[in-house]
């Protein structure tokens, strides 16, 4: 009979909630961890709208949503941190919270037991400094939503240890996700360098007026995005021709935006309060009825593309 797979998810916020659905249904007992008690409703709740989903999709059935759901536990009792084979920290993503986190909880859990943080980018070396047996620790940085994306990143500290790595790869890959490997801890990892060149390019373009927000984005759902989701940047490029791409690169670099502060549009916006869906504005407009119905038809195209170019290889 195969052992048991023990997780404690720490944080119940919109990452804790997903990864909790996630590692339940690739068939672990989950604990999920919360200092409050609503926080833990709110999970819940979050949970049962993402199962809603994954269900009309198709990609789940009633019986398989019904057997994970049974696999979660939810609990405010730090107690359950020495009961696992994986520890996943979600919480708030600050340096110094999560060295005091970890400063405790990694000598409360057994001591052969894995250990990751989920972060966009705070340097898993320097978390490290605060855990007991760092050579078990590193990052495992998901996107959201994770039960919906197949992407996580695996991110070596100064001292994890090359086994301990690829257990997490093997244990990633076996949910059915895409687990990639970033080999050195640099700030931002892989998908956040990308993303944020990418970012200041694009908020450069609006900001000397070369074009609207709008036309911005549809350059990438209508053709780059499209592109990339099918090839990846490297591989358009070997399509394209590397000795044009070659040329292009030569006298288009010197003119690309290479602002190394923070951008000034996008502090105006959130200085204004314009979070994005979370405040009911950012750079388009959320009020009202929008923030939801946004998020279901986001799911959905995610959902549409996943079949196509991950779930339907399966």
């Amino acid at each position: 009979m195969e052992q048991e797979k023990r997780i404690v998810i720490v944080g119940a916020g919109i990452m804790g909630a997903s990864l909790s659905q996630v590692y339940a249904q690739g068939g672990w007992q989950v604990t999920l961890y919360n200092r409050s008690e609503s926080g833990l409703e709110r999970a819940a709740g979050t949970m049962e709208k993402n199962w809603e989903t994954l269900c009309a999709q198709g990609l789940l059935t009633a019986q398989a949503a019904a057997e994970a759901r049974e696999r979660i536990t939810s609990t405010t009792d730090r107690g359950c941190m020495e009961r696992c084979d994986l520890m996943l920290e979600t919480i708030v993503e600050d340096l110094e919270t999560k060295k005091a986190f970890w400063t405790e909880a990694s000598r409360m859990a057994p001591e052969g037991a894995l250990l990751a943080t989920n972060t966009s980018g705070l340097p898993i070396s320097q978390i490290a400094q605060a855990v007991y047996r760092p050579e078990r620790f590193m990052g495992q940085h998901w996107l959201n939503p994770p039960h919906l994306l197949p992407l996580c990143e695996i991110i070596r500290g100064d001292k994890t240890e090359e086994a301990h790595l690829q257990q997490m790869y093997r244990l990633v890959k076996e949910l059915g996700k895409e687990p990639v490997m970033v080999k050195k801890d640099v700030p931002g990892f892989l998908v956040n360098r990308l993303q944020y060149a990418m970012l200041r390019e694009a908020l450069y373009l609006v900001e000397c007026g070369a074009a609207d927000l709008e036309d911005i984005d549809t350059v990438l759902k209508a053709g780059l995005g499209l592109r990339y989701a099918a090839l990846a940047p490297l591989k358009v490029c070997d399509f394209g021709g590397l000795d044009t791409y070659d040329r292009v690169n030569r006298y288009l670099n010197e003119t690309l935006c290479d602002r190394k502060d923070g951008d000034p549009l996008l502090a105006q916006v959130v200085s204004e309060g314009r979070w994005g869906v979370k405040s009911g504005a950012g750079f388009y407009d959320y009020s009202g009825e929008k923030a939801a119905r946004e998020t279901k038809d986001r799911d959905e195209l995610y959902i549409a593309l996943a079949k196509v170019l991950y779930y339907g290889k399966r």
